[in-house]
């Protein structure tokens, strides 16, 4: 590869964020000589984004701190369709009430992220409902349809996966990728916006965008994406056993957080720490090359550093000043994940199949079971060895049950 002029692309590039560009060269340039604008979509489906999302928000971030303008694009409208890239079954049409209150709770997230203000760089978001919506349609298919061939349209993989796997694909999400190249069109002449990013599974809907914009309005427009995230051993990123890793720390606490990345995966570490910190790359390397059980060191500053961003200092230094207590000294400290049951419940008896579940360590009564049988249940530190054993309020110490599952994940039952 040329070197590159620009510092957000020499960014991306030793970071591990680069994949796809439409024209590297030519936005090299564009960035190394003035500001550029650029956007990502966020669809409003959940009131909080996850892990899966963390990617896209820290291009927005290195991108500012480059010296250019980040777009949040709230998709305020397109939500309404759904956007079929990646996967495999239409996703659950929401109320304009679920979508508000949705974009609500991931406001929030980018404010810990980016800066948002008035100033030539400082982030701003915008709502594409706020141009979707007075949409007249058979206008827009007019003015606009015309310009995407069907043949195309259906070679793109995000097509090509539903058909391929005979899972329904609905006219209105076929209709997602024109919408997208529209947003693009509309943030091109309303905000001068050159440049879309976006995940890999993005790809084609940044380049009908890129070429929307060079058919209608002769524009130079630039489309980014960044590589699929998948762990080490395969799975999808910001997805768990236990659930999405959400970065609300309503939906998420800090603890529960900073956990996820403390359980990194030892093939993950060399490949997150660029990716999810700010840490210098000199630091990174050398943190890589750590190996047997020095690479844990690397694990809880990653742990230290994404949750720092994500839920602030304080929440980082807690959360790691518990797991020392917690899982190097024995300690049950206060500031575990903490499920209250009725005192009444516990003083009649509760089996310990039972308050596995209850304390969310086990999906179902069978899960509970095969986790005590397999020996990776513990209440007060003790191994369970019985799955009906009874607990009652006998077991409470210094008030709180602590119950674990494996060897990392930890919950108190506290009573009232």
């Amino acid at each position: 590869m040329t070197k590159l002029r620009s510092e957000f692309l020499r960014t991306l590039s030793e970071r591990g964020f680069l994949h796809q560009c439409t024209d590297l060269p030519a936005l090299d340039e564009r960035l190394a000589t003035k500001p550029v604008v650029a956007y990502i979509g966020f669809d409003c489906t959940a009131d909080s984004l996850h892990v899966g999302s963390l990617l896209p928000i820290m291009l927005l971030r290195h991108l500012q701190r480059s010296g250019h303008k980040p777009i949040v694009l709230m998709g305020g409208g397109t939500t309404k369709v759904g956007d079929p890239s990646g996967k495999d079954e239409a996703r659950k049409l929401l109320t304009d009430a679920d979508i508000a209150h949705n974009m609500a709770g991931i406001r929030s997230v980018f404010s810990k992220f980016l800066q948002f203000g008035e100033g030539p760089t400082d982030a701003v978001m915008v709502n594409n409902a706020d141009w979707l919506g007075a949409l007249n349609y058979i206008d827009f298919l007019r003015d606009y349809g015309r310009h995407f061939s069907v043949n195309r349209m259906l070679s793109f993989e995000s097509v090509k996966l539903r058909l391929e796997r005979e899972q329904p694909l609905s006219f209105l999400e076929f209709n997602y990728m024109i919408l997208q190249a529209y947003d693009f069109l509309e943030l091109a002449r309303r905000h001068h916006c050159a440049l879309q990013m976006g995940g890999s599974d993005q790809w084609g809907n940044i380049i009908n965008g890129v070429e929307l914009g060079r058919r209608l309005d002769g524009l130079e427009l630039f489309g980014l994406t960044t590589p699929l995230m998948t762990t080490a051993s395969g799975a999808k990123m910001g997805k768990t056993a236990q659930g999405a890793v959400w970065l609300n720390a309503d939906r998420l606490s800090p603890w529960h957080y900073w956990q996820f990345w403390r359980n990194t995966e030892d093939a993950d570490v060399a490949r997150f720490l660029p990716l999810f910190t700010e840490l210098p790359m000199a630091e990174i390397r050398r943190l890589s090359a750590l190996e047997g059980a020095e690479i844990n060191e690397a694990k809880k500053i990653l742990a230290d550093l994404a949750t720092t961003l994500a839920h602030g200092s304080a929440a980082a230094a807690e959360a790691r000043e518990t797991a020392q207590r917690t899982f190097e000294q024995g300690a049950a400290a206060d500031s575990l994940p903490t499920v209250i049951l009725s005192s009444q419940a516990l003083a009649e008896g509760i089996p310990a199949f039972a308050l596995f579940v209850q304390a969310g360590l086990a999906a179902s009564n069978g899960e509970s079971r095969r986790l005590i049988q397999g020996g990776g249940a513990k209440i007060n530190d003790q191994t369970v060895s019985l799955e009906t054993e009874i607990i009652t309020t006998a077991n409470l110490r210094d008030g709180a049950i602590k119950v674990t599952a494996g060897k990392k994940r930890h919950m108190l039952i506290k009573v009232q």
